[in-house]
């Protein structure tokens, strides 16, 4: 009677995807968040890896981890692993329901530049379901379950990505307060409504037109800019706009900008999508309505 040898097992997916994440993005804190998971649960991973390789991929130290030659040398190739199963992945979505586009966006910019064209969205295809989720960080289209996203972008961004506009930042207020504001040292008068991911927004703007040295910049601070241009337009403060999220509020009269001053900011809103426009018609058609309606 034969009898069948125990065939030998392989690595876990979840230990390889855990070594490529850290081995990418340079720490198992990093790791972690992006797989959501914890720093200790993606260490027991690449360690568990490591028994079954029976060498170390990283070097641990006080300070953090890093890369052993070996670790090293295979991170390229993981990479492209994982990048290449998750087209796979995403070509089997794109086939499967076909109808159904998946956004991913900045939260500002879903909710002041992207709601009010979801209308023109609808006229463009008809037939499509759009789900729109909201996000602080653009999402790796390679590996994860959108189609498009949204986001401001450095100089760095995607040589694929389609620029919607500059991010050109200046004063916004209430029309009850802009009648205060002269010049831009009258800005010491009222309160500066700030975001938390754009703290620097005021200091940038005041240092380029000359009236940044002594004046003080405390003041509200919001997580969310949408809530932040309501408390604008309800005249608790001036706000620093960002002219692609405050420009439907400029006009219709709810936000107006007291000064001719403007400073356009290294970055700008794009937009990157997951595969080749010329492959998928539907999405094709989603992006040129956004692109025909960005002014």
């Amino acid at each position: 009677m034969s009898i069948l040898p125990p065939r030998p097992k392989g690595p876990p997916l979840n230990a390889l995807r855990a070594f490529e994440a850290a081995a990418r993005l340079g720490g198992f804190a990093a790791a972690a968040d992006e797989l959501c998971v914890t720093a200790g649960a993606v260490a027991q991973h690449i360690k568990a890896l490591e028994a079954w390789a029976g060498a170390a991929l990283f070097e641990r130290r006080s300070q953090g981890v890093e890369l052993t030659v070996l670790g090293a040398g295979l991170c390229s190739e993981f990479t492209a692993a994982f990048d290449h199963m998750g087209e796979a992945v995403l070509s089997l979505r794109a086939r499967a329901t076909p109808q159904h586009i998946r956004i991913a966006a900045l939260p500002s910019v879903a909710q002041l530049w992207l709601s009010p064209r979801l209308p023109a969205i609808r006229m463009a295809a008809s037939d499509v379901t759009v789900s729109v989720t909201a996000m602080e960080t653009r999402p790796n289209l390679k590996r994860e379950p959108f189609d498009m996203s949204i986001f401001y972008d450095g100089e760095k961004s995607s040589p694929d990505s389609i620029m919607i506009a500059a991010d050109v930042i200046f004063p916004v207020c209430a029309p009850q307060l802009a009648g205060r504001l002269k010049t831009p040292a009258d800005l010491a008068c009222l309160p500066l409504l700030h975001d938390a991911a754009w703290r620097d927004d005021w200091d940038i703007w005041l240092k380029a037109v000359g009236d940044g040295a002594a004046m003080a910049i405390s003041g509200p601070v919001f997580s969310l800019y949408s809530l932040a241009v309501e408390e604008a337009k309800n005249g608790a403060g001036v706000l620093m706009g960002h002219e692609a999220l405050v420009r439907d509020h400029l006009t219709n009269g709810q936000l107006v900008a007291p000064f001719t001053e403007a400073v356009t900011l290294k970055r700008a809103l794009t937009v990157e999508v997951a595969y080749p426009l010329e492959d998928n018609q539907t999405l094709n058609g989603i992006v040129a309505a956004l692109v025909d309606g960005r002014r």
